[in-house]
């Protein structure tokens, strides 16, 4: 990845010291706006995620660190030798942001807290992303990304037909509430570095990020005292306009003809104008006993054809049903024809 002397963040320059997903995902998000990112690790096995997710005989580093760290330089240095200490603070001396994921006081501990580093570059951006946050009850525990959304009541609405959690291989708090959440920070910060010549310290914790972003539950509680359970809201499964449905060769396809007119358009394709007037938006309840037998009654339709039937039925019908793909799928899809070198390594 060679950044263009025109792309939005060239010339800033980012120390990347977090390991894994959240920070480092976040470093190669600054780097593809621009930035040239130094990722330090340390001179014995460095980012965990080196050793993680090797293919069978495979040597590190893994293809889960490669797809995280492309496009930056890498540095080893062992902070309990002078020298590679002297090397840290020459690079934070020309820097512009520096990002961390060590458990809050670390920094502090090593001698290079914000308050240390700020001496040799006044206009430092230091973001700490940490599962709880810097300060608080939990400042200190250990997490992952199961954890964070389990206590921002995220986990709880990610349910089956059953009202039981599933795991999801998408990591939200990861993703989101540490990576994004890291990234929308420090471009604000570096916009107030530019105007004023301070930085300053951003504490990033995942959990509270995908807590405040808990916004349609947050709804139902404001509604009706308590969060929808699976099936009961407009969003978690309670309108048959709104649903996966499994085809006939065990795959799903994706409904969302949440507004009349692509309910109604959805009718037309299945040649069932009797439908058009079971919709949420003129009166059916949602979660209701309706809404359930219509949605048994389209369960039975898209179990009579597959996938591909259903997705050439519907390719020129402008109400939102598009086949759930696999990524392998989605890859090779003319919707991200030319992208998908970001997911390549």
């Amino acid at each position: 990845m060679t950044a263009s002397q025109d792309a939005p963040l060239a010339g800033v320059t980012v120390l990347d010291l977090t390991r894994l997903l959240p920070g480092p995902l976040a470093g190669l998000r600054l780097a593809e706006m621009g930035a040239h990112v130094i990722k330090i690790e340390d001179t014995g096995a460095g980012d965990y995620a080196r050793e993680m997710m090797l293919r069978d005989g495979e040597a590190p580093p893994s293809a889960f660190w490669r797809l995280l760290n492309r496009g930056k330089s890498v540095e080893r240095l062992d902070f309990k030798q002078a020298s590679d200490r002297d090397v840290f603070l020459a690079y934070v001396a020309r820097a512009d942001v520096l990002l961390e994921g060590f458990r809050p006081g670390v920094m502090d501990r090593l001698g290079f807290g914000f308050e240390a580093l700020v001496q040799h570059r006044p206009s430092l951006v230091m973001a700490s992303i940490s599962g709880y946050g810097q300060q608080g009850p939990l400042a200190q525990a250990a997490g992952h990304d199961i954890n964070y959304i389990g206590y921002a009541g995220v986990l709880d609405q990610l349910c089956d037909a059953a009202d039981a959690p599933i795991v999801p291989n998408f990591q939200i708090g990861d993703l989101f509430g540490g990576a994004q959440a890291c990234v929308e920070a420090v471009l604000a910060a570096l916009f107030a570095a530019l105007r004023t010549g301070r930085g300053r310290w951003l504490d990033v914790s995942m959990t509270h990020e995908v807590f405040r972003a808990n916004l349609v539950p947050a709804v139902a509680l404001h509604r009706q005292g308590r969060v929808a359970r699976a099936g009961e809201d407009l969003l978690n499964g309670g309108v048959p306009c709104y649903q996966v449905y499994r085809t006939q060769d065990g795959r799903y396809m994706a409904v969302g003809a949440l507004e009349l007119k692509f309910w109604q358009t959805l009718c037309d394709v299945l040649a069932r104008p009797d439908w058009k007037d079971r919709h949420w938006m003129l009166g059916q309840p949602v979660g209701g006993d309706d809404a359930r037998a219509l949605q048994a009654e389209l369960q039975a339709v898209f179990a009579s054809a597959s996938q591909a039937d259903w997705t050439a039925r519907f390719a020129n019908a402008d109400c939102c049903v598009t086949p759930v793909l696999r990524l392998e799928e989605a890859m090779a899809h003319p919707l991200f024809e030319g992208r998908c070198e970001v997911l390549r390594v």
